[in-house]
C-alpha cells in the first residue's frame, strides 16, 4: 500500500505540474478558438461534471442549491472565470505563456492588499516587503514607461484578470454558496461557463471560432486535467496536508509555465523576464510564508480597527473558497 506521505507528494506534483501547464494549453486554444468561448467551453464542460459528481454525494442540506446560491456563485464566478480565466485568455492572445504565468502570480499580492484594505488585515513585516517587491516585478514585467517586447496592453489585462480573481476569492469568505469547495467550485464553474459563453455570443466568437485537433485537445485538456484533476488532487491536499505544504503550488506554477513556454513553445526568456519573475516568486513565497501569523487588525472598508473580532478570526482569517486553478490559466 501507498505510504499517505508519498499519495501528498504525487498530488502536489500533479498540481505543480498540471496546473503550470494549462497556460501552454490556454495559448494553444486561442490560436483557432477566441478567448472568451474557448474559457466558456471549457468552464460549461468542467462545472456540468463537477456537479454532476459531487453534488449527490454528501450533505444535501449543506449544498443546497436556491436563488441566494444562484446569485452569489454568478457573483463568483464573474469575478474568477469571465473577468479572471476570460481576461487572461484575451491576455494571452499577444502575452506568452510564460509571462502571463508570472503576471497571474500576482494574485497573493492583490489577496494580501485587498484583505489589509477591505478586511484591515494587518500584514507581517516580510508580507510588507514580498509587496513592495511582488509590485516591482509587475511593473518590470509589464514596462509602462518604454517599449519593451512585450505587448502592455495585454499584460495590463493579465493584471486586471489576477486582481479580480483576488477578489472574487476574498468574496467567496462570506458569501451564501454550496457548503462543500467541491459543490461551490462546479456552480460557479457553470455559471461563470455561461457568463463567458455568452460574452463570446456578444462579440461574435463563434463565428470567427477554428475547431482544430490542436484547440480541442487544448480545451479538453484544461477541462480534464486543469480542473478535474488538478482541483481534485488539491481538495485532497486541503485535508491531509499541512495548508503551508499545499500553498507552495502558488510559486511554484509560475516556474513551470516559464519553463514549457520556452521548452514547448520556444518562447524567449530574457534577463528582465528572469529578474521580474524571480521578484514576484519571491514575493509570493514571502506574503504565503506569513499568511498564518497573528497580527491584530486594523482599519478597513469592511472593518474599523476599534470593532470587535470574532474569535475564529483572532486565530486565522478563514480561507476563501479555492477553485479550480488557482492562478492558472
Amino acid at each position: 500500500m501507498v505510504r499517505l506521505e508519498t499519495k501528498v507528494w504525487l498530488a502536489l506534483g500533479t498540481i505543480y505540474i498540471v496546473w503550470g501547464s494549462t497556460f501552454m494549453a490556454v495559448t494553444v486554444a486561442v490560436r483557432d478558438l477566441p478567448p472568451f468561448l474557448s474559457m466558456g467551453i471549457r468552464h460549461l464542460a468542467a462545472g456540468a461534471l463537477l456537479l454532476a459528481w459531487a453534488w449527490p454525494r454528501g450533505d444535501r442540506a449543506g449544498d443546497r442549491i436556491g436563488r441566494r446560491q444562484l446569485g452569489a456563485a454568478a457573483i463568483f464566478g464573474a469575478a474568477l472565470f469571465l473577468a479572471g480565466h476570460g481576461g487572461l485568455a484575451w491576455a494571452q492572445q499577444t502575452v506568452p505563456s510564460g509571462v502571463a504565468a508570472l503576471l497571474m502570480g500576482s494574485i497573493p499580492l492583490w489577496v494580501a492588499v485587498l484583505d489589509r484594505v477591505v478586511f484591515g488585515k494587518r500584514l507581517h513585516r516580510l508580507a510588507g516587503v514580498g509587496l513592495v517587491t511582488g509590485f516591482l516585478g509587475l511593473a518590470l514585467l509589464v514596462d509602462p514607461f518604454r517599449k519593451g517586447r512585450i505587448d502592455r496592453v495585454g499584460a495590463a489585462v493579465a493584471v486586471f484578470a489576477a486582481f479580480a480573481w483576488a477578489a472574487g476569492s476574498l468574496y467567496s469568505r462570506g458569501a451564501p454558496l454550496p457548503r462543500r469547495p467541491i459543490v461551490a467550485a462546479g456552480l460557479a464553474a457553470l455559471c461563470g461557463g455561461v457568463l463567458l459563453t455568452a460574452v463570446a455570443a456578444a462579440r461574435g466568437e463563434f463565428s470567427e471560432a477554428r475547431f482544430t485537433p490542436e484547440a480541442v485537445t487544448a480545451v479538453a485538456y484544461l477541462v480534464v486535467f486543469g480542473t478535474l484533476l488538478g482541483f481534485s488532487a488539491y481538495v485532497w491536499l486541503l485535508r491531509v496536508a499541512p495548508t503551508s505544504l499545499v500553498a507552495t503550488y502558488a510559486y511554484v506554477n509560475p516556474i513551470v509555465a516559464v519553463f514549457l513556454g520556452w521548452t514547448l513553445l520556444g518562447e524567449e526568456i530574457s534577463l528582465s523576464m528572469l529578474a521580474a519573475g524571480a521578484a514576484i516568486v519571491v514575493s509570493v513565497a514571502l506574503i504565503v510564508g506569513t499568511s498564518n501569523r497573528v497580527t491584530e487588525p486594523g482599519r478597513g472598508i469592511r472593518r474599523s480597527a476599534t470593532e470587535p473580532v470574532p474569535e475564529i478570526n483572532r486565530k486565522s482569517e478563514p480561507d476563501p473558497v479555492e477553485t479550480p486553478g488557482h492562478g492558472s490559466g
